[in-house]
């Protein structure tokens, strides 16, 4: 039988590079040491005092999540919880998004506990988004190439990202353009390309703009 890691390198046989694998661990632990230091503390206090004022029913701070990870195993993703209740995936219209969850989304805030992903090895700054598990079973038939997308760690950001290929996925041709970009990712990706990502990503966020990459 063939190892999912076989097939991998025969799609990207250029990009097992153990020095560039060395230097983009460095730079997640960095990054991710130093954001966490300074975000997660005072945002963790405002998401604690927010519930602590809500009227409704109070509930737990974090949210966890199987995703699909490295070569398709699965993992705990992390994040701040911005609903009422533990629900489906995220849509714009959804009434159970709390008023102040819909801030943490539009800014990608609730992503901050993420960063403990990428400490912990599950996740790196930068690559293929996450996916839930149903997600994985519902489109890995649908799109052509989708399971090439594990053949790296799950990001924080990627290439679809500051792309704008983000939010609900209304057409299958959303999740198609999200994967074609996820694999160009792979088939190119560098430390340069990983700084460019990761420098990008919050004037997306912050701007609303697309930029060319």
């Amino acid at each position: 039988m063939i190892k999912k890691q076989e097939v991998y390198s025969q799609y990207f046989p250029l990009k097992n590079n153990a020095f560039y694998s060395f230097v983009k661990r460095a730079i997640d632990i960095f990054i991710s040491a130093v954001l966490l230091v300074l975000l997660f503390p005072p945002l963790f206090l405002v998401v604690c005092f927010v519930n602590l004022l809500s009227s409704s029913h109070r509930y737990p701070i974090f949210f966890c999540q199987k995703r699909t990870g490295f070569h398709g195993k699965t993992f705990n993703c992390y994040k701040f919880r911005s609903m009422k209740t533990s629900s489906v995936y995220a849509r714009t219209d959804n009434e159970r998004v709390s008023r102040f969850g819909s801030f943490l989304r539009k800014y990608s805030l609730d992503e901050i506990p993420q960063f403990f992903n990428v400490l912990r090895g599950d996740m790196s700054l930068v690559g293929p988004r996450p996916h839930m598990l149903r997600h994985t079973l519902q489109y890995a038939p649908l799109v052509t190439d989708y399971e090439l997308r594990h053949a790296v760690k799950p990001g924080l950001t990627g290439y679809a990202q500051v792309l704008g290929c983000r939010g609900e996925l209304k057409e299958l041709c959303y999740m198609e353009n999200r994967i074609a970009a996820d694999l160009q990712y792979i088939r190119h990706r560098s430390t340069c390309v990983d700084l460019k990502i990761i420098f990008l990503t919050p004037i997306c966020i912050f701007k609303k703009i697309k930029p060319f990459l």
